[in-house]
C-alpha cells in the first residue's frame, strides 16, 4: 500500500529510465531496504511454501525476477532480501554496449504496460562476472545471454558461446535470448536451423563441464503455430532443459490509447497487462506439445496473484515478474505468495 499510494506516484513523475537508475543505486547501496520491504514475503515462504525442485535446483518459492530489470547484476542482494527465490540477470553480451538511443522506455499507465527498445544495454560479460563473484548465498541466479548488436546473425553463435563459458562458474542456469524485438534481426534466429546451431553449440560446451547447469530458451509471444511447432522440435531435439514463455511483443493490442499516441512511442517490445493472456496461451500450447515433464517458466503480464495462477494453470512451473513489479511493487510478490496453493505449483 505504501508503494502504490505514496512511493509510486512520486517515482512516476520522473522519466522511466531515470527512475530505474535512481532505484538501482538505492538497491545497490541500501540492500537493507529490500529486507524491510520483503519481511512478509520471507515469512510466508518460510511458513507455508515448500521449495520447488526443478532442473536440479531448489527454488525457495515459485516467484522470480525476469531478465531485463537487473541487467548488470547490481541488485541481487536487494532482490533476495525482497523475497524473490531467483533473479535472472542480463541480457548479457560479450562486449559492453550502450543500447539504442534515448528515449527508449515508455510507460502506458492506463493499461499498466511498458514499451521498451533498450537494445541489450549492459556492462559486458567480463564486468558482470566480477560482480557475480560476490552474489549472495541462497539466491538462484540465471544468466540471460545474447549477442552484441554489431554481431551479424551468421556469427551469433560465437557471442552466445562466449557468454555461456564465461558466466558458467557464476550462474545457476542460462536463458538463451533470441526473441528480444529490440535488436535488429535477432528474432530471425528463432528459425529452426539457427536455433539448432546455437543450442547444440551450448549443449556441447556443457557436456565438457563437471556440473551440468540448465539451459532454457526464451521465446517470443509473436510466433505462429507453425513456428511454435518448430521451436518445440528444436527443444526436444537438442534436449535443452526448459523454456521461458514469453518475451515482450511487437504487437499493440489491449491498449486504451489512440493510434497517434501509440505511434509516438515508436518501436519496441510491449510488456505488462496487455501481454498477459497471449503469454498464457503460448504456455498452454507449449505444455500440450512438450508434455508434462519439461519445465516452463511463465513470464509476461503477471500483474496480480490471479495472473500468476493463470500461468500455473496453463502449465508453468515457476513465474517471473517484471512490469508487474514496477507497477505493483513488493506487494505483488506478497499477494502471489499468500494466495498460492502449494499443490497448484508444479514440482
Amino acid at each position: 500500500m505504501f508503494y502504490k499510494k505514496i512511493l509510486r506516484p512520486i517515482l512516476f513523475l520522473l522519466n522511466p529510465e531515470t527512475i530505474h537508475k535512481i532505484t538501482f543505486i538505492l538497491f545497490r547501496f541500501f540492500p537493507v531496504f529490500g529486507y524491510m520491504f520483503g519481511f512478509r514475503n520471507r515469512r510466508i515462504t518460510n511458513q507455508r511454501i515448500a521449495p520447488v525442485s526443478l532442473m536440479g535446483l531448489n527454488f525457495k518459492n515459485p516467484v522470480g525476477l525476469a531478465g531485463g530489470l537487473d541487467k548488470n547484476a547490481r541488485a541481487l542482494r536487494f532482490m533476495k532480501n525482497m523475497g524473490f527465490s531467483f533473479v535472472e540477470i542480463g541480457t548479457v553480451t560479450p562486449l559492453a554496449q550502450k543500447g539504442n538511443s534515448k528515449p527508449r522506455l515508455f510507460r502506458l499507465s492506463r493499461n499498466q504496460a511498458l514499451i521498451n527498445r533498450m537494445g541489450f544495454n549492459n556492462d559486458g560479460v567480463e564486468v558482470i562476472c566480477r560482480r557475480l563473484k560476490k552474489k549472495p548465498r541462497g539466491l538462484i541466479v540465471g544468466g540471460n545471454i545474447g549477442k552484441n548488436s554489431s554481431t551479424p546473425n551468421i556469427n551469433a553463435v560465437e557471442d552466445f558461446a562466449i557468454c555461456f563459458e564465461k558466466l558458467y562458474p557464476f550462474v545457476d542456469y542460462f536463458t538463451v535470448n533470441v526473441s528480444c524485438p529490440n535488436i535488429k534481426d535477432l528474432s530471425k534466429l528463432q528459425n529452426k536451423t539457427d536455433l539448432e546451431r546455437i543450442l547444440t553449440r551450448l549443449m556441447n560446451s556443457r557436456a565438457r563441464m563437471v556440473v551440468k547447469k540448465p539451459i532454457l530458451l526464451k521465446i517470443s509471444p509473436d510466433l505462429s503455430v507453425n513456428q511454435l511447432d518448430e521451436v518445440v522440435e528444436v527443444i526436444l531435439g537438442t534436449h535443452i532443459d526448459g523454456v521461458i514463455a514469453t518475451n515482450t511483443t511487437t504487437g499493440r493490442f489491449n491498449l486504451d490509447y489512440s493510434e497517434n499516441e501509440i505511434a509516438r512511442y515508436g518501436e519496441g517490445g510491449l510488456s505488462g497487462f496487455p501481454l498477459c493472456q497471449i503469454s498464457s496461451d503460448v504456455i498452454r500450447y507449449l505444455r500440450h506439445r512438450l508434455g508434462s515433464e519439461l519445465p516452463i517458466i511463465g513470464s509476461g503480464g503477471v500483474m496480480s496473484a490471479s495472473d500468476a495462477q493463470d500461468k500455473m494453470d496453463a502449465g508453468a512451473n515457476l513465474v517471473q515478474l517484471y512490469t508487474g513489479f514496477i507497477y505493483e511493487g513488493p506487494g505483488l510478490l506478497t499477494q502471489i505468495l499468500k494466495s498460492c496453493q502449494p499443490s497448484a505449483w508444479r514440482n
